[in-house]
């Protein structure tokens, strides 16, 4: 789904390059694919209408940057106002100390879930805390493989039971395994889904009763998936 919203998106970015001088016009029809692209990647249709709006009032009339072209500057634009959608380039909040504390990742397959985890695993560590990273997507192929690589990249333990065991008791022994090794800051991987698939959200909520988690990240930006060291 976000493969083919990054396809549209480079095809909207490619004509906006070959702009030698942008119009209120050829804006207004930019952002118009831009808007179909976004609402075909089930972005609300509100959400998608802001964004647009929010792109039009910056572009329109703005000053080109002298190193940029009309239409790059458009995309630049474009670009922070996405950053902005996908919930900005805020830190991560500061956990509470003295207690574990739990992280969930949600969100759709292929939207960088597991590589957040340890984006998120390297920073809390670097803030002092003792993270721990649970394996508890099982149905797509290699995930549990590919934690396990991130985790010695950034130095972290990870926990698997292996992919065929429930999620529920995944995260359950994986609680029981912090307490243990005195882990205060437990990231779960879960497994990409769709709201619409009853079957999944019920085992998402039934992890969440488990682990009872200090924050939940829903992760919706593709662009997430980038090296986990960096």
């Amino acid at each position: 789904m976000f493969e083919n919203l990054q396809d549209k998106l480079d095809g909207v970015f490619r004509k906006l390059r070959g702009q030698a001088r942008m119009t209120e016009k050829n804006i207004e029809e930019s952002l118009r694919e831009v808007r179909i692209a976004l609402l075909d990647a089930d972005v609300s249709y509100r959400a998608a209408k802001t964004f647009t709006r929010n792109v039009q009032e910056r572009a329109v009339g703005t000053e080109v940057l002298r190193s940029l072209t009309p239409g790059q500057q458009v995309i630049k634009i474009v670009h922070e106002e996405l950053v902005e959608l996908m919930g900005g380039s805020e830190p991560p909040p500061e956990l509470p100390r003295g207690s574990r504390q739990v992280i969930m990742l949600m969100g759709l397959q292929g939207s960088g879930k597991t590589t957040t985890a340890a984006k998120l695993a390297k920073y809390y560590k670097k803030e002092g805390r003792r993270p721990l990273l649970v394996a508890a997507d099982v149905y797509r192929p290699a995930a549990i493989d590919q934690l396990k690589i991130l985790g010695d990249q950034v130095e972290v333990p990870v926990f698997s039971l292996g992919a065929d065991e429930d999620p529920v008791k995944i995260a359950s022994k994986a609680m029981e395994y912090a307490d243990k090794e005195i882990l205060d800051t437990v990231i779960l991987d879960t497994a990409g889904r769709l709201h619409i698939d009853d079957e999944m959200m019920n085992e998402l909520e039934r992890v969440r009763e488990t682990v009872k988690p200090y924050w939940r990240l829903f992760v919706a930006d593709s662009m997430t998936g980038q090296d986990a060291t960096q």
